[in-house]
């Protein structure tokens, strides 16, 4: 059995400038095919517009209010709602809640520095 408690990992920042808190990743737990993280965006704060060429990625938005740009779409998401990312759409978020802005982000294959342009 592969487990993370949430408490033992650290966050750290990612090229776009959020940050993240990786719960599950081939570098630390050992998944193998994609990674499992938790990203935490600051009220009136937004990540730079980024594009992954090999990842496809899944929002979903755990907790806050946000405007999502997802290629030449721009459209609110709250509590609840999934986004998938496709490989190579150009995409950023903009807190737009009272509150943080919090996103379980799933890549696959796993998220890297390396497949990650910025855009702005």
């Amino acid at each position: 059995m592969k487990r993370t408690e949430h408490s033992q990992v650290e966050p750290f920042t990612t090229k776009d400038g959020s940050t993240i808190r990786e719960l599950m990743h081939p570098n630390n737990i050992g998944s193998q095919k994609q990674s499992l993280a938790e990203a935490t965006v600051p009220v009136g704060c937004k990540t730079l517009a980024h594009r992954h060429y090999g990842a496809e990625e899944i929002y979903h938005i755990t907790a806050g209010t946000a405007l999502m740009t997802l290629g030449n779409d721009v459209f609110e998401v709250n509590v609840g709602d999934t986004i998938l990312i496709e490989p190579g759409v150009g995409h950023k978020i903009e807190n737009t809640g009272e509150g943080e802005l919090k996103i379980l982000c799933c890549c696959s294959p796993a998220y890297s520095h390396e497949d990650t342009e910025l855009l702005e």
